[in-house]
């Protein structure tokens, strides 16, 4: 269980700059605390003009880089690309999440309940629990309601993604079906990845998941892997490139 009341070094958080006073930067982060960055903490290289980065009201995701008797030292250079996104992508699920609770328990009711919640949880932590387990909604709403959000959640679950590859293997030996057989189920080791046979050696390859960039990335490795026992055997492998 988390705190949302706790923040901790290395963790991306989103803060709006409050001033900008020489070279330092005021930021205000969660539960009204104040960070600060400082000019070689905003970008790599040279800055010529600070305010071509960060002006006062702009929202920035800033990485906490220490925690001491002097304040919350930040980082918005040291954030990737990747990690803002996954912040901003969590905000957002935050203010649905806070819409769908005010929608079905009324604006009073819901304030009520997500106080309760963030005591233990931040709320984010909280809906991906409830998806682990929905009885924990139980221990904040009434069953009628828990019915409801849980329908809610249902309707809006994203579909799996799936990324395809068709490729050809064939052998020339007289074992060479049992060959082939062998280097697909080496190969295909991931429960979500499924080769079936197409026609004259040629196979497709499909991994499902519900990230993208890592299905190229296992899906390239799969492909390596069949070659590379392909090889090994003397069978001829090819990625069709259509």
């Amino acid at each position: 269980m988390e705190n949302n009341q706790e923040l901790e070094e290395g963790q991306i958080v989103l803060g709006t700059v409050e001033k900008i006073i020489g070279t330092t930067v005021f930021v205000k982060i969660e539960n009204n605390m104040e960070g600060t960055l400082t000019t070689s903490e905003i970008s790599p290289g040279r800055i010529r003009n600070l305010r071509d980065y960060v002006v006062p009201g702009k929202k920035i995701a800033c990485k906490i880089l220490r925690i001491d008797n002097r304040g919350i030292h930040l980082s918005l250079r040291r954030v990737k690309q990747n990690e803002r996104k996954e912040l901003l992508d969590k905000i957002s699920k935050e203010k649905n999440n806070k819409a769908m609770l005010k929608t079905i328990l009324g604006e009073e009711e819901s304030e009520k309940i997500i106080k309760e919640i963030t005591k233990k949880y931040t709320l984010f932590n909280f809906f991906e629990q409830v998806k682990k387990d929905s009885k924990i909604l139980e221990e904040y709403v009434t069953k009628t309601d828990s019915k409801k959000i849980l329908k809610i959640l249902d309707s809006k679950k994203e579909k799996p993604k799936q990324i395809k590859q068709i490729f050809k293997l064939s052998s020339k030996q007289a074992d060479g079906i049992k060959t082939i057989k062998n280097i697909i189920n080496n190969s295909c080791d991931n429960k979500e990845c499924n080769i079936i046979y197409l026609a004259a050696g040629k196979y497709c390859l499909s991994l499902t998941g519900e990230n993208f960039k890592q299905l190229k990335t296992e899906i390239h490795k799969t492909l390596e892997n069949l070659e590379s026992q392909a090889k090994k055997q003397n069978c001829d492998f090819t990625v069709d490139k259509s």
